[in-house]
């Protein structure tokens, strides 16, 4: 079973504890049980993604409101009457039709969380992007281990990382203790 955040929202609190019991009964992990939008606005502040499970309207917005305002880590699984969709926007939004059959619902929670997961890692792969004031540091240490080791750029590049990873320190922190270093 894949580990993420589950929020459950209906304006009834009664209908938001019968479903989270029920995903709890199938190893799910669910976070909070909410009855308004600002409820679970707050909920998401914060946290790293995961999916909201909500009802078509709750004490003070309805799904397609909630679903506009909802972090973009967040995916949103509407549970609903076929006729209540007719009219709004659902293109991001997963649907599971009511009455609710409970292997459908978990199926589908379980689908959405993989997915969750598999989001997760790729913003952990992804790089995030250097400063001005990074790449300058990095080209400083480099220019520096080349003048004085008589290194190539490349070489100068592979000691800073080879570096960064035996001391776990990211390549910006390396470069600054090469040049405090070699500045002494």
């Amino acid at each position: 079973m894949v580990v993420t955040d589950v929020i459950v929202a209906f304006a009834r609190e009664e209908d938001g504890k019968s479903i989270r019991n029920i995903l709890v009964k199938n190893g799910f992990s669910v976070s909070a049980v909410c009855t308004s939008a600002a409820q679970v606005l707050s909920e998401t502040d914060g946290r790293g993604g995961g999916v909201v499970v909500c009802g078509y309207r709750l004490r003070d917005m309805i799904f397609s409101e909630l679903n506009e305002n909802l972090p973009p880590w967040f995916s949103m699984l509407l549970l609903a009457s076929p006729a209540k969709l007719g009219g709004h926007d659902t293109k991001d939004i997963v649907y599971v039709a009511m009455p609710l059959k409970v292997h459908d619902l978990v199926q589908t929670i379980d689908m959405m969380c993989q997915n969750q997961m598999r989001l997760k890692k790729k913003r952990r792969r992804m790089r995030p992007e250097r400063t001005e004031e990074e790449i300058r540091l990095i080209t400083e240490a480099k220019l520096l281990l080349m003048e004085r080791n008589q290194m190539t750029e490349d070489e100068a590049h592979r000691y800073l990382q080879q570096r960064s990873m035996d001391n776990a320190t990211n390549l910006v922190e390396t470069a600054q203790m090469v040049l405090s270093l070699i500045h002494v």
